[in-house]
């Protein structure tokens, strides 16, 4: 499965020696629908813990809901976006780390066969594994006990950190023993779709400031209108128009923190020619006006 190089992201890790690292994301004022994970994939397993508030994930074109004390996986190269489903804070641990972390196992014959198929992305395991099997919440604990490790930076936190995660990677192999045929058939069922989208979400990452309407759209990516729409709002999780508005929104919080750029200059920037209508569709995703969160941003 591959997507656009553009959205492709570089995970900062803690060192060579221990590729991982947790990122902890907090929006203290989220209101329902924004965006709280933007687009994107890599090459690192991701685990997401939820911490507060309710959100739902897109992984590979399959919503998710997340509360407190959930736990989804995000394979290598799956493409994943998050948004809140409540107002008010909304907060979550993404544990980021690279197969690599463990090439001192490849000796390990149980290793090989339980865990190794799933850090090489030859099986995967659920994204929400408690749907699957309630038993996973059982080893839940052994994530929250990373978390504090990473917290307090004991000495040699970095060495607990990776036997807790190999514990519990090991315990959900056990209820979930690797299938490699599983893997190969979800991907070449989706991968034409994948592959024909990769272009346009390619384009619209970079000219958010154009207008492109449906229909052109569509025409990218050789489907009629309707069926590009509703294939769209699968992959994304959000309609065309939507995820357009949502792109320019990013953009405008990024200059109204970086630059001093007035707020109509900055709807000239993100493809806004009436600023009033930019003022409009920027309070309905951030809850306020440009010139309002300016101060807040900063």
């Amino acid at each position: 499965m591959t997507y656009p190089n553009e959205l492709k992201e570089y995970p900062q890790l803690e060192e060579s020696t221990y590729p991982f690292r947790l990122f902890f994301n907090e929006c203290r004022e989220a209101k329902p629908e924004q965006n709280i994970l933007y687009l994107h994939w890599h090459e690192h397993i991701e685990i997401i813990v939820m911490q507060e508030g309710h959100a739902i994930f897109h992984v590979d074109s399959s919503p998710y809901e997340a509360g407190p004390g959930d736990v989804l996986i995000v394979p290598p190269g799956g493409l994943h976006v998050g948004y809140s489903r409540t107002t008010g804070s909304v907060s979550y641990v993404s544990i980021v780390f690279h197969a690599s972390l463990f090439k001192d196992r490849s000796q390990d014959l149980q290793h090989e066969q339980l865990v190794a198929p799933y850090l090489n992305n030859r099986c995967r395991f659920p994204v929400k594994p408690k749907e699957r099997n309630s038993d996973c919440s059982a080893y839940y604990g052994l994530l929250d006990g990373m978390i504090r490790e990473v917290h307090a930076k004991a000495p040699a936190f970095q060495l607990v950190v990776k036997n807790q995660l190999h514990l519990f990677l090991t315990l959900l192999a056990r209820l979930f023993p690797p299938q490699p045929g599983a893997v190969g058939a979800g991907i070449q069922r989706h991968s034409r779709t994948q592959e024909r989208f990769k272009p346009l979400l390619e384009y619209l990452e970079r000219h958010y400031d154009e207008k492109l309407t449906i229909e052109e759209a569509a025409g990218r990516v050789n489907l009629n209108p309707y069926h590009f729409c509703k294939t769209f709002k699968k992959l994304t999780g959000r309609t065309f128009i939507d995820y357009v508005n949502l792109c320019r929104v990013n953009e405008a919080d990024r200059l109204l923190r970086e630059t001093d750029l007035t707020v109509t200059e900055i709807a000239g920037r993100v493809g806004c020619d009436n600023p009033n209508y930019f003022t409009k569709l920027y309070k309905q995703y951030r809850g306020k006006t440009p010139s309002g969160a300016r101060k807040a941003l900063r």
